[in-house]
């Protein structure tokens, strides 16, 4: 049985394997502290701390509507970059914090916000009153992000959006 303990852990593996593989050496810790990860950025000679939040698949929205994501994550963030994952796709998306923050949709008294889209435009609705989906928000995958947030080449090749869209 797949346990809330083993899908954060693949979410953070994938994050890792991914900035890995385009050469930024990345530690998971084992503490709670609202940090994950923390990555070498070769570019800029610095670490970077990273929480990662991960979902398994898209659900229908209120149960009943059309597919989506969401992660929750704490308004006083403490990493300097939100990671989130898909695991059915293998997507990775990356936010700065400032930017996780404006993004989020959802914010409540307790102190959490949401970060959500719908994996297909809603048909119907005017560009301006859309929600957002899963095309507004292929500039934050980690393939695209990789030389603004760590001083590496971004790599999309031309699979990699594909392989980040879930049919």
């Amino acid at each position: 049985m797949t346990t809330t303990q083993h899908i954060g852990a693949a979410g953070e593996l994938l994050v890792q394997y991914r900035l890995v593989k385009r050469g930024i050496d990345t530690a998971r810790l084992t503490t709670d502290s609202g940090v994950d990860l923390v990555a070498y950025a070769p570019g800029s000679a610095s670490a970077v701390t990273i929480q990662v939040k991960t979902q398994t698949a898209p659900s229908p929205s209120g149960g009943k509507g059309a597919l989506s994501v969401g992660f929750f994550f704490p308004d006083d963030l403490r990493a300097q970059l939100l990671a989130v994952t898909l695991l059915s796709s293998d997507a990775v998306w990356l936010f700065t914090r400032e930017e996780a923050r404006e993004l989020a949709q959802q914010h409540n008294a307790r102190g959490v916000r949401q970060l959500y889209w719908y994996m297909e435009e809603r048909p119907g609705r005017g560009a301006a009153a859309a929600p957002r989906h899963a095309g507004d928000m292929e500039p934050y995958l980690l393939e695209r992000r990789v030389g603004d947030l760590f001083g590496v080449p971004a790599i999309a090749p031309a699979g990699a959006v594909a392989s980040a869209e879930v049919r």
